[in-house]
Formats: C-alpha cells, structure tokens, sequence
C-alpha cells in the first residue's frame, strides 16, 4: 500500500476505513497509440461488483501522490477508482515551467487531450468490476480541464467534475455530444479562471438545450484549493467542493 506523506495521510483518513473493506491498489500499464502509461488503480474487493467506478485525472505535476490519495477516499466509499496517467510512463515535474510546457502540449492538442483521458476510460469500462453505466470523470487543475474537454467527446458518462480546472470555452460552441451532468468547482480569487472565463464557459454551456450544468464559486479561494500542504490551499472550499461532488454522485452513480 501507499505509504502516504502524512498531509496526504490525513486526507485519506477524512474517510473511515470500514471494518471488512480490503482496499488494493495497483500500477496499471496501458497504452495509447505505442505511448506507455501508468496509471493507478484502487479498490475495495470486499464491495461486491458491478460497481460504480470514477477516473481522476491529475493536475500539471503529472500523477503524484495526490490524486492517488484522493482515488483511496473514494475507494473507501465503494467508488472502483482509476488514476490516469496523461503525460504517459508516470512522468512527474517539481519546477512550474516545467509543468507549464508539458501540460501545454496537451492544451495545444486538445484531440490528445480527449483521447489520453479515452485510454484510461476504456480502461475503466472494460474492468470486469464495472458497471459501465456507472462512470464518472473528475480532474483537479489540468485534470478538471481535461475531464471538461472528454466530455465533449459524447462518451456516456454518468458525471464529469473539474475542481478548479481551467475553463476553455469553444468557439463555435462544441457542447451538442455532452451527455452527463457537468459539476465544475472553481475559486472566486482564482487569476487562472478569471469571472470573464467563468461567464464565457457558461454561455457556451446555454447553447445545448436541457444540459445538465452547475457552476459553483468559492469566495476567497484561489487556484488549486483543494491541494493540501500548499499556500493555496483552502480547507473549507476543499471540504465543501468534495461534498458537492458527493452529493453529485448521490444522485448519478447510486444504483
């Protein structure tokens, strides 16, 4: 098991560990176009399948101990949870240019973008635990704006959840394919996310008649809030962005 740092530790331990739960883990190697990725796998095997099941993508850094953490809590609520690996052979970045120019590659490719977080999706719905009826998508940073653009994709999702991702509004609007209720999360002092993207996101969101959408902002909150151990951090829009996605998938992923 992962042997986590102790402000992730603490994160993971917000959920109770049930007294029959027997929670695995794994490095999953997959592939996408001759590219290796690894990614993360989390389950609870006492939770009988099929089962609702979540893919997280990760932020800039690439797949650190983070997202993995966060997959542990929802494992612990009987989620079967996938960490993608984007940026392919688990490749991590520590210096901000550094994130900035990989991440970049994908912002400037969004069709790379969709088909990485693809990968790791079918990944997920081929898992003989699944219940393919039952997935979601949620990101963190980059990952919330990568789980916003594989939604466009029209995969049937049962929720998608960006938590302070950036917003990229289409032009001509690109939101017709969009199937599941979109959650998306931000900060109201983010400079990332400024209101004027806010507002342009939503207008592209108006344009499919009957989507389901909720934009929620935290008063105060900056860029990255929900990430524990960093200035940015927010303890209060952490806890009440995750019960938003809670309740989310109260609604979409319970059978």
């Amino acid at each position: 098991m992962t042997d986590f740092s102790p402000v992730h530790a603490e994160l993971v331990d917000r959920v109770p560990l049930g007294p029959d739960s027997r929670i695995e883990e794994k490095v999953v190697t997959y592939d996408h176009n001759g590219t290796s990725l690894r990614g993360f796998l989390v389950n609870d095997t006492a939770i009988p399948a099929p089962k609702p099941a979540v893919v997280i993508v990760h932020d800039w850094r690439g797949l650190t101990e983070y997202p993995k953490a966060r997959a542990h809590m929802l494992a612990r609520l009987g989620y079967l949870v996938f960490c993608a690996d984007v940026y392919g052979g688990g490749r991590q970045f520590e210096k901000d240019e550094d994130c900035e120019a990989e991440a970049g590659k994908y912002y400037n490719d969004l069709p790379l973008l969709r088909a990485r977080v693809g990968a790791a999706y079918d990944l997920v719905l081929m898992h003989s635990q699944t219940d393919s009826k039952r997935i979601a998508v949620i990101g963190y940073c980059f990952g919330g704006s990568a789980a916003l653009e594989f939604a466009r994709t029209g995969v049937p999702l049962a929720a998608t959840v960006s938590f302070h991702g950036g917003l990229i509004a289409h032009e001509p609007a690109d939101v017709d394919k969009i199937t599941g209720p979109l959650l998306i999360l931000t900060g109201g002092a983010d400079p990332v996310v400024p209101d004027e993207d806010v507002v342009k996101f939503q207008e592209e969101l108006r344009t499919k008649e009957g989507l389901d959408w909720t934009v929620t902002t935290y008063s105060g909150a900056p860029h990255a809030f929900t990430l524990p151990g960093i200035p940015m951090y927010r303890e209060l829009a952490d806890r009440r962005s995750w019960r938003a996605m809670l309740d989310l998938f109260g609604e979409t992923l319970a059978k």
